[in-house]
């Protein structure tokens, strides 16, 4: 992974980056940066697949500025080793903290096809997976799409769908299938959910028809472009991929990994003389792959004049005819929201409207507005969510338990619990913050709203925050004692949120397709991007509570939108904050972090330790060592519940080189299926901004076989090199959700640059009982606290909500 998604861009220009120059000046596209994936993170971390090439080790001892113990330099001699890099993600900032979202990102120096060499049973099964695939597709479509032809599979689909109910050529029964309830129906079909993180396997996405790509390779390489790409972009532009490319060549700017150039290249290779920079088809393909590069940043839109600025950087030569011609096919939609008024609520009297609609503040004054630029399906997911959020706040929840039961049940708690417990029972959404102690308090409700018969469940970001609340609820439940009448009751159950969405974990769906519980309690909910949130927030039944949870000191999702922040910011819900500190030295020192200070701490028992280094081959050598010697040895904790935490994937002492370092030492072998061995340790990645930490347990014809948090998944070799990392160092983005016993932080020379508050309190918060720090970036680490909070992200949540929500609420 890369840069942080909050670590991305003050604005578009930022967010997107300055072209190289002019297009058209390329003499070809590139080979698509080591395996053509230029990320999405878990918006996550983005990365090229480049290995780092520069150096840029710091000289100098590093002080500790966090105070505990300083390892003694005499431990080991350091090995020789350049300089950690900074890679280039692929909106053009520099970055170290790629991400590995399992879309093929960041692959390891290879070629980004996947499927070419999968058994001849695995392409059978994807052939008739595609099959059916085009089939509902056609049976949905009910009638051609004009405008926005250009997109393909579900958001074609969809969009054919609004502009038939729009126009009145068709009513929006037959256009969205069978009746459903009155909130809104469109996002659900634009967004595909995500995998589930189950213990079955996650199946390979269904690939296009062999002749299709056949057709796209040749065409591919007539343009000089690399036939690796084939796969992909079948995959994309569906049946009609070879036509599609030669009408249009920039289509091929939509396969991940390709930039501008390369795709002018392309181009200039096929249409020759026709080619030019002024072309309308590259103006609209640019603005669709800012708009992407974007979201990959963390924005769900941009402001119209970042956007023109930055396109006029990428050479297009009137960027207001780009935009316009790209609203006009229906690539993407245009807003304009009213801005806050100084004194006034905020968003109070603000209008949105869609495609640059009227603005009429209804008095008669012209209130200030902002014109926002976004992709459909993100734009609908957002409003979806809002939509679902309001239906909550306005809607009384289901009454589960008499008035005084809640109160018995609140004045049976102690503190910031009893407040919670409160808030929930007249609300339907909650928020509730706090740290790592502050878990006790969402166990504590749920055991309450258990005990008062509602159907209570809890959903974490992934299997190691869900074992550990599962753990916690354990714990402290009190089981009741079976009788003859009524067996033992089982109390409330924690699930991971995509296997609950997915219907693979919990209780299920209705008749309806609600979800069926009465209480929900999110754990982790900085890591809701606006698609799961929205999805999450359509599955409620009317009636249901809501209590989204988590530190919101952490990194944001690495999907758009900043969903816990902006409902945080919009105090259209009760909020309770939890008092329960973090304790120890470690529960110090993080708690520092969160306001901006990096202090000393007093670490008796060893709980903080700074090992300084000099260069990137020294802090390698220094972790290795620390893994597997050093902690065993002082702390007592095993090398296998020990985690290494870098900024990057790439450079010298980035998440590829301590893996392979850390795999010399602690298994070796000869990698005999795609690079591993029975007993590595590694990173599953089914789906973007999801990372399931396991172990590898064998790998047969099937696939390779992962041991993740006790379940078993099966990854199909031809998904084992875009989804499968070695795993015993993560990025902090990766290590999102869970904790280790023990945790060592690497922080080479050139990571100064991707450091942020947010950040640091991430990857030292991951530790419970023991944090080493490899400190390599000498004052770079307090300024980065101190100074650098979470980059802004471009949203429009709470301009969605606040006509929505009373202003009492």
């Amino acid at each position: 992974m890369s840069t942080e998604p909050e670590a991305a861009a003050e604005e578009t220009a930022d967010a997107v980056g300055p072209g190289p120059g002019a297009p058209g000046t390329t003499d070809g596209p590139d080979a698509a940066h080591d395996g053509s994936a230029a990320a999405a993170h878990d918006g996550a971390e983005t990365t090229t697949a480049r290995d780092g090439a520069e150096t840029a080790a710091r000289s100098g001892a590093p002080s500790g500025p966090t105070g505990g113990t300083t390892a003694a330099p005499g431990d080991s001699a350091a090995e020789a080793g350049g300089g950690a890099s900074v890679e280039e993600a692929g909106t053009g900032e520099a970055t170290t903290d790629g991400t590995d979202t399992g879309t093929g990102t960041d692959a390891p120096d290879g070629d980004t096809a996947a499927g070419e060499k999968s058994e001849a049973e695995a392409e059978l099964a994807a052939q008739r997976v595609e099959r059916e695939r085009i089939e509902r597709r056609k049976a949905e479509r009910q009638g051609p799409v004009d405008a926005g032809a250009k997109l393909s599979g579900t958001a074609a689909d969809l969009l054919a769908a609004v502009r038939a109910v729009e126009s009145g050529e068709k009513p929006a029964a037959p256009v969205f299938g069978a009746p459903e309830p009155a909130r809104r129906p469109a996002p659900e079909p634009a967004r595909q959910p995500r995998p589930a993180a189950s213990a079955e396997p996650v199946a390979a996405p269904g690939g296009p028809a062999p002749e299709t790509v056949q057709a796209v390779r040749t065409v591919l390489a007539q343009g000089g472009a690399p036939e690796t790409l084939a796969p992909q972009t079948a995959a994309l532009l569906g049946e009609g991929a070879e036509g599609a490319l030669r009408a249009d060549p920039w289509q091929l700017l939509r396969v991940t990994g390709v930039r501008p150039e390369q795709a002018d290249g392309f181009a200039r290779t096929l249409l020759g003389a026709e080619c030019g920079p002024d072309d309308e088809r590259r103006g609209r393909a640019v603005t669709v792959w800012l708009l992407e590069q974007a979201a990959l940043a963390g924005h769900t839109a941009l402001e119209l004049p970042r956007l023109t600025e930055t396109l006029a950087r990428r050479g297009v030569p009137d960027p207001d005819a780009a935009v316009q011609s790209t609203l006009a096919e229906g690539e993407a939609l245009a807003f304009q929201d009213a801005l806050e008024e100084p004194g006034g609520r905020a968003d109070s009297a603000s209008r949105s409207t869609q495609d640059t609609g009227e603005e009429g503040a209804g008095d008669g004054e012209e209130r200030p507005v902002r014109v926002l630029v976004g992709l459909e399906r993100y734009a609908l997911a957002e409003e979806s969510l809002a939509d679902g959020l309001a239906r909550l706040v306005n809607s009384a929840p289901k009454q589960d338990g008499s008035a005084a039961d809640w109160e018995q049940a609140a004045a049976a708690a102690r503190g910031s619990a009893a407040e919670l417990v409160r808030a929930v029972a007249g609300h339907g959404l909650v928020l509730h913050t706090g740290g790592e102690a502050s878990l006790a308090e969402p166990a504590a409700l749920l055991r309450t709203a258990h005990a008062l018969g509602l159907r209570a469940w809890a959903a974490a970001h992934g299997m190691l925050g869900r074992d550990r609340f599962a753990a916690l609820l354990d714990t402290f439940s009190e089981p009741s004692e079976p009788t003859s009448a009524e067996p033992a009751r089982t109390g409330p159950a924690a699930v991971t949120l995509a296997g609950l969405l997915s219907g693979a974990e919990g209780p299920g769906r209705d008749a309806e397709g609600t979800l069926d519980l009465d209480l929900l309690v999110v754990l982790d909910a900085p890591q809701l991007d606006v698609e799961s949130a929205a999805l999450l927030a359509e599955s409620l039944p009317d009636g249901a509570r809501l209590v989204l949870a988590g530190d919101p000191a952490v990194l944001w999702s690495a999907g758009p939108g900043r969903v816990f922040a902006d409902l945080l910011a919009a105090r259209v819900c009760p909020q309770v904050a939890s008092r329960r500190p973090d304790p120890g030295p470690l529960g110090e020192l993080v708690s520092g972090i969160g306001i901006g200070e990096l202090g000393q701490v007093e670490a008796p028992g060893k709980e903080v330790v700074i090992v300084p280094v000099r260069e990137a081959g020294e802090a390698v050598h220094r972790t290795v060592q620390l893994v597997a010697d050093s902690v065993p040895r002082a702390i007592g904790v095993p090398a296998e519940d020990t985690q290494v935490i870098t900024p990057g994937h790439g450079g010298a002492a980035g998440t590829r080189a301590l893996n392979a370092a850390l795999k010399e030492r602690l298994n070796p072998g000869p990698g005999r299926f795609g690079g591993f061995d029975p007993g590595d340790r590694v990173a599953y990645s089914p789906a973007p901004g999801r990372t399931l930490p396991g172990r590898v347990t064998k790998a047969e014809a099937d696939g390779l076989h992962l041991a993740c948090a006790g379940e078993t998944v099966v990854v199909p070799r031809d998904r084992v090199e875009q989804s499968v990392r070695h795993g015993w160092a993560l990025t902090a983005h990766q290590a999102v959700g869970g904790r280790w016993p023990a945790v060592v932080v690497v922080l080479p020379g050139d990571a100064a640059q991707s450091l942020s508050r947010p950040w640091v309190y991430t990857a030292f918060g991951r530790a419970a009982r023991h944090l080493s720090v490899v400190h390599g970036v000498e004052q770079a680490l307090p300024r980065a606290v101190a100074e650098v909070p979470a980059k802004p992200r471009t949203t429009r949540l709470p301009v969605l909500l606040a006509p929505q929500v009373p202003t009492d609420a």
